[in-house]
């Protein structure tokens, strides 16, 4: 599997590590009423989507970037890579 990093080009998949959900950029508020619960789903509880999916991954064997992919988990086809940084200042605009 190639993954188009948006700054250095095409990468071979074996370059990154697969880090989950893209959700997971948004921690809960540790300060919150509910916050142990929050915390719970936030470390447990998963989907196991079939289809379009956002997922973190860490390009390990590279420049240490952090890339949020949106992958087609039935046929692995990417359809969009951004990095991490720039889809949690986006969230953070919101």
């Amino acid at each position: 599997m190639i993954i188009n990093h948006p700054l250095l080009g095409p990468r071979d998949a074996a370059e990154f590590v697969y880090l989950g959900d893209a959700s997971l950029i948004n921690r809960p508020d540790w300060q919150a009423d509910d916050a142990a619960e929050s915390f719970y789903e936030y470390l447990y509880l998963r989907d196991n989507p079939a289809g379009e999916h956002r997922e973190l991954w860490y390009h390990e064997q590279g420049d240490r970037s952090w890339l949020v992919v949106t992958r087609n988990t039935l046929t692995h086809d990417i359809s969009n890579v951004e990095l991490a940084r720039d889809v949690a200042l986006a969230e953070r605009a919101k």
